[in-house]
C-alpha cells in the first residue's frame, strides 16, 4: 500500500487522471481493451471531467461503478447519471458504460441480472477507483448492514445490500470482485479523511471498517489517493 499525497485538488485531478489514463492506454496496447470501475460521490466531480479529455481510444474501454444506489437515473442519488453526465462527456463519450442498476423493483433478487451485465466487463479491472465513507465503508459495504460478511467474503461478483445508516437499497461489487483489479485506488480529499485513513490503518478489524480489506491486504496494489 502506498500513500500519495498531493499539494491540492487540482494537482491531484490532474496526475491522477493522467496516471489512469496511461493505465487504460496500455491496457489497450495489451489486450484490445480496458475496464475501469469508478465510485460516486462529490469528490470525483472534477477528477472525472479532467479524466474525460484524455486523449485515449475511449471506445475500446468499459467502465462501471463499485456500487449503486437502486434508484432510478432521474433520482438525485444516482450515481449512474453522475458518471455519465461528468466521466462519459467530451472524448470519454466513446466508452462504455456497463449499469449496476437494472429493472427489477427491488435490488434483492436482481444479482443474477447485474451479473450478467458485469460480463460486458474485462477482469481483472485494470484500474479500480474507491472512496471512503466517514464510517469506514468503501463500495457499499457498510459495517452496519446484515449484509456485511456476505459481502466480504461471497464468491459471488456483486451483492444488495440495505445499509441502516444511510437512504436506499444498494447494488455493490463483492470484496473478492474489488480485489480482482490490477490496481486499487482510494481517492480521498481533505483533513477528516486523512483521520479516517489512519483509524483504519492502525486497526485490522475489517467489520468495523470494511476499508480495511482493501488497505490490509497483500493481493492487490494499492495506492491512497488524497489532498487536503
Amino acid at each position: 500500500m502506498q500513500f500519495v499525497e498531493f499539494k491540492n485538488t487540482d494537482e491531484l485531478n490532474l496526475q491522477f487522471a493522467d496516471r489512469i489514463a496511461k493505465i487504460l492506454a496500455n491496457a489497450i496496447d495489451a489486450k484490445g481493451k480496458a475496464s475501469l470501475v469508478v465510485s460516486g460521490g462529490r469528490t470525483p466531480l472534477p477528477f472525472f471531467k479532467q479524466l474525460s479529455q484524455a486523449d485515449i481510444d475511449w471506445s475500446k474501454v468499459s467502465i462501471t461503478l463499485a456500487d449503486e444506489r437502486w434508484v432510478d437515473k432521474s433520482h438525485e442519488a444516482s450515481n449512474t447519471a453522475l458518471v455519465l453526465n461528468n466521466l462519459l462527456q467530451n472524448k470519454a463519450a466513446d466508452a462504455t458504460f456497463v449499469e449496476l442498476k437494472t429493472k427489477e423493483t427491488s435490488a434483492f433478487g436482481a444479482e443474477p441480472s447485474v451479473a450478467e451485465n458485469l460480463k460486458a466487463l474485462s477482469f481483472p479491472i485494470d484500474a479500480l477507483i474507491l472512496g471512503m465513507g466517514e464510517d469506514g465503508h468503501t463500495a457499499s459495504l457498510f459495517p452496519c448492514s446484515e449484509q456485511i460478511v456476505q459481502g466480504l467474503e461471497s464468491n459471488e461478483v456483486c451483492i444488495a445490500v440495505q445499509p441502516t445508516t444511510a437512504p436506499h437499497e444498494r447494488m455493490s461489487l463483492t470484496l473478492k470482485s474489488l480485489l480482482n483489479s490490477e490496481q486499487i485506488f482510494v481517492h480521498s480529499v481533505g483533513d477528516s479523511k486523512k483521520v479516517i485513513i489512519d483509524k483504519a490503518l492502525a486497526g485490522d478489524d475489517v467489520l468495523e471498517m470494511p476499508i480495511r480489506a482493501i488497505l490490509k491486504q497483500d493481493s492487490t496494489p494499492v495506492d491512497i489517493i488524497w489532498a487536503p
